[in-house]
């Protein structure tokens, strides 16, 4: 798992500096007009910088139990970025290939951002918090895939109904956010033991600059591996 998650880092990484350059020569070598090819290139980087950072998200849960919603956004990004590019550079368009899209990205980023909640969290926590915001999170990308679907007259309170879900939805992330920011910052309290000498945090430091990973991430797969999930 290690590994794979080593390469598709590198991959992603490499694919977005491409993108990048080619972005940065389409914007210098434009001459006195923006001609249709340079705004391909820029949405080019554009479409594979969002796919990046959504990779990126995904890769937040590997190796944990949550990991197969990762590979299962990993796998659905992969249809709007297409479309994106398919559509950049000339493809045809019609309104079934934009619902398509709209479905796509709506799934795609909601499964984004459980993967950073589930991240956040930690292993094995999933408390009423979290569990709530992932509901808000299905019901709101479910409503939205249906108004792409089903068009949006839809009735006035299925949009009220909306607003309120989408509403828990934010406070529940912005909560999390700031609770799993903040108990991740803790410092121990006066009087408490440190749990590990500096020798053992510089080696936990190192295994984890070798296996391209964090020292809390090393930390949790040696616990599973001793004591079991």
């Amino acid at each position: 798992m290690r590994d794979v998650r080593r390469l598709v880092v590198t991959l992603v990484i490499g694919s977005f500096s491409v993108a990048a350059a080619l972005g940065i020569l389409a914007l210098l070598t434009g001459g006195d007009g923006f001609g249709e090819t340079q705004g391909r290139v820029l949405l080019t980087t554009v479409v594979v910088g969002v796919e990046s950072v959504a990779v990126l998200c995904y890769l937040a849960v590997a190796g944990r139990p949550a990991a197969f919603v990762g590979a299962l956004g990993g796998v659905v990004s992969l249809v709007p970025t297409g479309l994106a590019l398919w559509l950049t550079w000339g493809g045809s368009d019609t309104a079934a290939l934009f619902e398509v899209f709209g479905v796509s990205v709506t799934i795609a980023a909601s499964l984004a951002q459980a993967c950073l909640l589930i991240a956040l969290a930690g292993r094995h926590r999933f408390g009423a918090g979290l569990t709530g915001t992932l509901v808000a999170i299905t019901v709101v990308a479910a409503m939205i895939c249906l108004a792409i679907v089903a068009g949006e007259d839809l009735g006035d309170w299925y949009w009220r109904l909306f607003g309120v879900v989408a509403i828990l939805d934010v406070l529940g992330t912005v909560v999390l956010a700031a609770t799993g920011a903040s108990g991740r910052r803790a410092r121990p309290v006066a009087g408490e033991p440190d749990l590990l000498s500096p020798a053992a945090r510089a080696r936990l430091v190192e295994a984890a600059h070798r296996r391209g990973t964090s020292p809390t991430q090393v930390l949790d797969d040696a616990l599973d591996a001793l004591l079991g999930p």
